[in-house]
């Protein structure tokens, strides 16, 4: 039998064990945690709607119509009007011929992995995707092959050997934990090239990249008969649950094969209602968008010349690499220390040797904000005597 207390003991004294903290009241730049507000780096709330009123109303509204719960599943009678709505104002939105509305991402790439490739297939995924993407590749018993983050020309002679009766691709848009955005163009001429799907992760990129924040997709130009793609609407969206995007055949198929679709209750229709609320903010308010990229040069710019490389990113997200875990620790207890919250990311999130701060920007921050973050960190380097 397993001794869960030793390994938990073990993860603690290598700085790995993980904890909760109880948040109170909305998201927003100031977070207060146990009656102490803190700046707050840490959310991926990046257009800041998650308290925004019109969706507070729009759930107002959905509540009043169709009550709290779904009660079953979508292919039962959970599926209502307001889910309906959801689906094909998405579909417009992206301009892609189909949508499903998902409970969440993790639960999104678990069901379509497993819906498309089985026994016998392969499954190609970058070695940085995030863990649901994993996972769904691993259940789905598919033979399971690596490439080197981003190295497209790795993937191009994996798929060249493979000889696999259907072949998947699946990658993060925007990889999570390092902000970078993945070459989609490269990607998809590969897959067309040797008639293998791409499954797109864009819980990142959606919202925050692209015209009108259609995202990484639009933001590159890309269309393909090969392409599936997922996008969350519990980050920049502001509110929860997630979508997958295809052509009409595909999503045909995946109602009927998506197990974490099918036998799943729906979200509440009131959470439907506040995403359709959210779709127009995203569209039409382009300076949350520009706020976002102000705020990165910005950031890029004050925290020039810290010890500790910061990853160039063009997302909302923009790591700081500190390499062991407990001085990433210790960063992140001496930035709350100041009143500044900035998570610190250790393994298995990341890979070994690669602990960092992971800083997340909102449009509702302030230079202000950034600027405060980055004094912060100045004066603990020079407090820790560490040189560049």
């Amino acid at each position: 039998m397993n001794d869960f207390q030793a390994m938990l003991m073990r993860m603690e004294s290598q700085c790995l064990l993980r904890t909760r903290r109880i948040i109170e009241g909305p998201q927003n730049p100031s977070l207060r945690v146990n009656n102490q507000s803190f700046l707050s780096f840490c959310s991926n709330d990046y257009l800041g709607l998650a308290n925004h009123p019109n969706l507070i109303a729009a759930i107002i509204t959905g509540m009043s119509e169709f009550g709290v719960g779904s009660s079953s599943s979508a292919l039962i009678c959970g599926h209502t009007k307001a889910h309906e709505d959801l689906e094909q104002t998405l579909a417009a939105f992206l301009e892609i011929p189909r949508v499903i509305y998902f409970s969440n991402g993790y639960m999104a790439n678990l069901g379509v992995i497993s819906a498309l490739v089985g026994p016998g297939d392969t499954i190609f995924c970058d070695r940085l995707n995030h863990a649901s993407l994993i996972d769904g590749a691993r259940l789905s018993r598919a033979e399971f092959k690596v490439y080197a983050h981003s190295d497209v020309f790795k993937l191009e002679k994996l798929l060249q050997k493979c000889k696999s009766p259907s072949k998947l691709v699946v990658t993060d848009a925007v990889f999570s934990m390092d902000g970078d955005i993945a070459h989609l163009a490269e990607l998809i001429t590969i897959c067309e090239r040797y008639d293998a799907w791409l499954l797109v992760d864009d819980a990142h990129g959606f919202g925050v990249l692209g015209p009108h924040g259609k995202g990484s997709l639009h933001h590159f130009g890309l269309k393909s008969e090969q392409l599936l793609y997922m996008g969350t609407l519990g980050k920049a969206a502001g509110v929860a649950g997630a979508f997958v995007a295809a052509n009409r055949h595909i999503s045909d198929w995946l109602l009927q094969r998506a197990r974490t679709y099918m036998y799943t209750t729906s979200n509440p229709a009131l959470l439907a209602t506040a995403a359709s609320a959210a779709l127009p903010l995203i569209y039409e308010e382009e300076w949350r968008r520009i706020r976002l990229r102000t705020l990165g040069k910005k950031l890029q710019k004050v925290l020039y010349g810290l010890p500790w490389p910061l990853i160039h990113s063009k997302t909302a997200i923009h790591p700081i690499i500190i390499g062991d875990n407990q001085t990433t620790q210790t960063l992140a207890s001496m930035l709350k220390n100041q009143g500044i919250w900035v998570p610190a990311i250790c393994p298995p999130t990341v890979p070994d040797g690669t602990a960092r701060l992971r800083i997340s920007l909102s449009a509702l921050h302030t230079e202000d904000d950034v600027i405060c973050l980055a004094k912060a960190l100045m004066k603990i380097a020079t407090v820790l005597k560490v040189e560049r």
